[in-house]
Order: structure tokens, then sequence, then C-alpha cells
């Protein structure tokens, strides 16, 4: 398949916060698939160490709200309550005019979204803790958390992760280096098909 029948073409990653897919969507990025990062939208606060315009392009809550009335967005969603998430159109147009395929990394219902716009053009890949446990384990390490948002985060991904089956393929992040090497497999195998 020609580079040009691809234009176009996308990879979504999504999970549970603390399943692992940034580290994963890193990893991917460093791998020689032509992918590039879209960098989302959002209205919540800067974190030690993110960069606006990198990370995420932050937004006020207000700012946001009317880019979204002006339709600027391919998807939204509110994660948690005036946390708002987005992909926006000029993302997107700037990826693809530079060649490369885009890759997401969204939250679960994002991504559902997403690949309900893109269909056979996008790739939907969750990434699956290997428990509730695992997971929760892997959240109270970052210690960034309240325990009531702790426990938030758990409850969104009980319900996140009955959402797997929705999507084209589940990598098991239960082994680090495995679950690099099945995520590349999948996504290569979508881009490069033989």
């Amino acid at each position: 398949m020609n580079a040009e029948r691809k234009l176009g073409q996308c990879v979504i990653i999504s999970a549970p916060s603390g399943a692992g897919k940034t580290t994963i969507v890193h990893h991917l990025l460093k791998a020689g698939l032509n992918l590039e990062f879209s960098i989302s939208a959002t209205s919540r606060p800067l974190r030690a160490g993110e960069v606006n315009g990198h990370d995420y392009h932050f937004l006020t809550e207000d700012d946001f709200r009317s880019r979204k009335e002006k339709g600027e967005f391919v998807e939204w969603e509110e994660v948690y309550p005036g946390s708002f998430y987005g992909t926006l159109h000029s993302e997107l147009e700037r990826i693809w005019s530079n060649g490369h395929f885009v890759l997401f990394e969204v939250d679960v219902f994002g991504g559902l979204k997403l690949k309900k716009i893109f269909g056979d053009k996008a790739l939907s890949l969750f990434i699956m803790p290997p428990s509730v446990e695992a997971l929760e384990q892997r959240l109270r390490k970052r210690s960034t958390d309240t325990e009531e948002s702790m426990q938030k985060r758990i409850d969104k991904a009980i319900l996140e992760m009955e959402q797997s089956h929705l999507f084209d393929k589940i990598v098991v992040n239960e082994d680090l280096e495995l679950a690099l090497s099945a995520s590349y497999a999948v996504v290569n195998e979508f881009l490069n098909p033989e």
C-alpha cells in the first residue's frame, strides 16, 4: 500500500489511568513507524514537568468551551468534572501535512469516539492492566492523588475496562517488555500490511 493511500490513517491508544499507555506511546513514537503524536487540548491544570504545546495544549475552561462551540474539535470529552480533553482539527492537519500517521493517546471514551469518526482508517488499541489491584498499586506509586481522587480513578478504570471489547485490539500490560513488543507488532501490521 503506498503512502498516499494511507494518508489519514491513525492509531488510537487508550487505557485506564496507570495502565502504561504513555510508556507504550513513547515506545511506538521511537520505533520508526512514521507516527507523530497528536497533542490533545485540555482544561486541566499544568502538572510539574509538563510543557504547554508539548504534553498538551493547555486551555482555560472558558477557552476550551469557546473552541468547542466554534467546532474546532474533532472530538472532546469532559473526563472529570471541569476537566475537558479534546483533539483539535488543526493538530491533525499539521501531522498529515508532515506526511505522518497520527498517534492518539486518549481516554477510553475519547478513543471510542475517534474510532467511530475514523472507522477503518484507525486502529484502536486498548492497554489493559493485569488487574484492578495491579492498577491501584501503580497509581499509588505515583503519589499524585488524594485518597478521594484515587478512588475516583479506580472507579473510572473499572468502567473503562468494561469497554475494552469495543476496541480493535487489546494488549495486556502485565510484563512491560511483552506489552511493548505486542503493541509494536499490532501497529506495524496495521500501518504496513503485507
